[in-house]
């Protein structure tokens, strides 16, 4: 089973076409089974999307409706206009840059979506706070496994810091975890270098992270620099580069490999992150 997780920064990106070209073209070659998208954006105020467009959504309770420059939406029509059968799930969370309509999405290529879901982890649930955030998760036929996309506030957010989200998070998906793998795949917004805080407490509570499982892998830095939300954080550190995304699964897995994607090596960059793109074997319970 291939997983790849990318936070898209979508329409905010500078030459967003030409990227979404680039993005389309790593799908078609590496042709992962599920796709797990942050930062899912569309113009608040755009166009209502074409029919066209709708076609593979999974229906989900939102607020507002799928608009015609929605980027997972651009995305799933282009894989499909190239012959690849792909349903997906889209989730609008907030008001992004006081005109976007940002989310998240996840994507099956092949197999049809069976059951969704949706739910909040922050205290502050309005549409029109940068602060909200939410998770959505999916299950897809012939497989037991829920794969969620998600993307965590900093753990030293005074108003919502990432620990109490973390805990919603947990407390939701707790039974799933029982009996079935887990996958959760995102912007953590957890570097690995810090002690004592998210990424350490992610896996004392008992996470595989994909990356240290993996048997072949590369770096694994999926911010090259010091971006929006941890110039402040990190401003007496000399930190260049960093590990935000990942990919944790709930039980032991035999990664084959462990690639980042679209990082400007290995594929040309069409995001402020980098992506992470996974090869599992078999399931080890």
């Amino acid at each position: 089973m291939k997983l790849l997780t990318l936070n898209t920064h979508s329409l905010q990106e500078e030459n967003y076409e030409q990227k979404l070209e680039w993005f389309i073209e790593g799908i078609l070659q590496e042709k992962p089974d599920i796709i797990a998208l942050q930062e899912v954006n569309q113009t608040s105020d755009a166009a209502v999307a074409e029919d066209i467009l709708w076609e593979g959504l999974y229906s989900i309770p939102a607020q507002v409706p799928l608009k015609q420059d929605n980027h997972a939406a651009q995305v799933v029509y282009r894989l499909r206009q190239a012959g690849v059968a792909c349903h997906w799930v889209w989730l609008p969370i907030k008001l992004g840059y006081g005109k976007y309509d940002e989310g998240v999405a996840l994507l099956s290529l092949g197999r049809k979506i069976t059951a969704a879901e949706a739910f909040p982890i922050s205290k502050v649930n309005d549409y029109h706070n940068w602060r909200t955030r939410a998770v959505l998760g999916m299950q897809v036929e012939g497989l037991t496994d829920w794969f969620y996309t998600i993307h965590m506030g900093w753990w030293d957010d005074a108003e919502e810091p990432f620990l109490d989200q973390w805990k919603q998070l947990e407390e939701r998906i707790s039974e799933k975890r029982r009996n079935r793998f887990v996958w959760l795949m995102g912007d953590f917004n957890a570097p690995d270098f810090v002690s004592g805080q998210s990424y350490e407490w992610i896996l004392t509570n008992g996470w595989l992270d994909t990356y240290s499982a993996a048997l072949e892998k590369d770096r694994g830095i999926t911010v090259p620099c010091v971006i929006d939300g941890w110039k402040e954080r990190l401003k007496d550190q000399e930190v260049k580069a960093m590990r935000l995304d990942y990919i944790f699964c709930s039980h032991r897995v035999c990664v084959k490999s462990f690639q980042v994607i679209f990082n400007g090596e290995n594929r040309p960059v069409v995001s402020d992150h980098f992506g992470v793109f996974i090869d599992t074997k078999e399931k080890i319970v």
